[in-house]
């Protein structure tokens, strides 16, 4: 995600320079089309150029408007995962308990599994919705023999919650937490994997195809005749002009197709990477650990 603290003009530039640099050498063939060799039909100056401009933003912002429902929706469900993560945590430390004072060390060690799998599963889930491998991030949180029994899943984080049940299951058979704890343990996991089914959504439902051929078509016959519209007024400002305009409809082309993937791993998607390590942050804050991570920090402008 960008997060600038001031306007970065060069960024601004390079993010639809080559069809921008592209137009503009087909601005400058068109004005000397017209000008140098006299070529008159070039100039299209009754075309309604105002009411195709008009419609194709509409389009565009329809199209745009979509794109950012699904990003936030995105964050939204992130949020869930973050509220449900401290949740958990909250819940392992204040219910998991046992009046035996020799149980005291299981009871501590079965608290600092159950926070590590929820942060294990949030890693996991990151890595998860961005395609990449998680066996970095989930080494120093699970046992051995459970990464060795994820190493086949398909879904690691709902392997990850699998094995966080069992845990809980234990819990309740060794008479550390009741059934009605039990029951709202259980509805958090739930509460997290429909979070996680609604991230799924999002990745694996790409917007209609026709929202992303139509308005790019759309855009660039637009671009097209805006220039020969423009010649018979402007003359050898044209390039000027239809540059302006042309970078206009081409950046809000782009930025639809941008948003529409928040979790493709670029610079504009969901900051998953620093949610995830402040989640990591807040739950073994929550254990009482005071070996923290560091919080991640934007690098050029961009928060991954």
């Amino acid at each position: 995600m960008i997060v600038p603290r001031s306007p970065q003009i060069r960024r601004m530039v390079e993010y639809v320079g080559r069809p921008l640099l592209v137009l503009f050498g087909y601005d400058l063939a068109v004005v000397v089309a017209y000008k140098v060799m006299h070529w008159d039909f070039v100039a299209l100056p009754h075309v309604p150029l105002a009411l195709f401009g008009s419609a194709i933003g509409l389009i565009l912002g329809f199209r745009n408007n979509s794109a950012y429902d699904r990003w936030w929706e995105a964050r939204k469900l992130w949020g869930v995962i973050v509220n449900n993560s401290r949740s958990w945590a909250r819940l392992v430390v204040s219910t998991v308990a046992s009046p035996d004072a020799s149980e005291q060390q299981a009871v501590r060690t079965m608290q600092v599994r159950l926070v590590h799998h929820q942060i294990a599963y949030v890693h996991a889930i990151r890595q998860h919705l961005r395609g990449l491998a998680p066996w970095e991030e989930l080494s120093p949180l699970l046992h051995e023999e459970e990464i060795s029994a994820l190493q086949y899943e398909k879904n690691i984080p709902l392997a990850i919650q699998v094995q966080t049940g069992k845990l809980v299951q234990e819990c309740l058979q060794r008479g550390w937490i009741t059934d009605l704890q039990w029951s709202l343990m259980n509805t958090n996991i739930d509460d997290l994997a429909d979070a996680q089914g609604g991230c799924e959504r999002i990745k694996n439902t790409p917007m209609p195809k026709q929202y992303d051929y139509f308005p790019k078509l759309f855009v660039e016959i637009y671009c097209l005749v805006l220039p020969l519209t423009l010649v018979t007024n402007m003359q050898w400002y044209t390039p000027l002009g239809s540059t302006l305009v042309g970078f206009i409809f081409l950046a809000l082309d782009k930025i639809g197709r941008d948003m529409e993937d928040p979790f493709d791993n670029t610079i504009y998607d969901v900051p998953l990477t620093s949610i995830s390590r402040n989640i990591e942050i807040n739950l073994r804050q929550i254990l009482g650990e005071e070996e923290l991570p560091a919080a991640e920090v934007a690098v050029r402008g961009v928060l991954w």
